[in-house]
């Protein structure tokens, strides 16, 4: 059970967590993503994180509604968006995941979801991004890579279905 001196856990959320609240095409993964987004209203358990590198890849969006709808979600769910004083510190390490091969140099974009959540000692990068994000193999290589350049904090890399629910009656 959750205490109330427990500290929260920071989440950040790549743009992947934020699309599919409306992918009605997986209604399963649709309702665990519902589900988690209840937790982040509730307020409680959960810091929850995005940078601009979430608000671009949404301006890319071309269904101009959905677009609409997808950046309405960073307001009303109360996402912190994080600040870009660390640019170059976090373009750097997104770089060293693209020349060590951890991601592919044509996903930058996932090289920086997990910069900033590095950078900034984010506990969870929450992702349904299975290909290049969530999956062991993923999470083991870039703690790999951060503990050899110095980033020691254990950052995981997880779908929205890892996400640790309190108060669950059914066990």
């Amino acid at each position: 059970m959750l205490g109330s001196d427990m500290k929260k856990i920071k989440i950040y959320l790549d743009t992947s967590v934020i699309n599919f609240l409306y992918a009605d095409d997986v209604p399963e993964l649709k309702k665990v993503t519902e589900e988690f987004f209840a937790y982040v209203k509730e307020g409680q358990r959960y810091d929850v994180y995005v940078s601009d590198v979430v608000i671009n890849e949404i301006n890319k969006t071309n269904d101009p509604i959905k677009k609409k709808k997808l950046i309405s979600i960073i307001e009303s769910y109360g996402l912190t968006k994080l600040p870009n004083f660390k640019d170059v510190e976090m373009s750097a390490l997104a770089e060293i995941y693209l020349n060590k091969g951890v991601i592919p140099r044509s996903k930058i974009e996932d090289a920086l979801h997990i910069a900033y959540a590095v950078v900034f000692e984010i506990d969870v990068l929450l992702s349904w991004n299975f290909k290049h994000l969530a999956n062991i193999k993923q999470e083991r290589e870039v703690l790999i890579v951060n503990i050899e350049i110095g980033y020691n904090y254990p950052i995981r890399i997880v779908t929205p279905m890892e996400v640790d629910y309190e108060d669950s009656n059914d066990i």
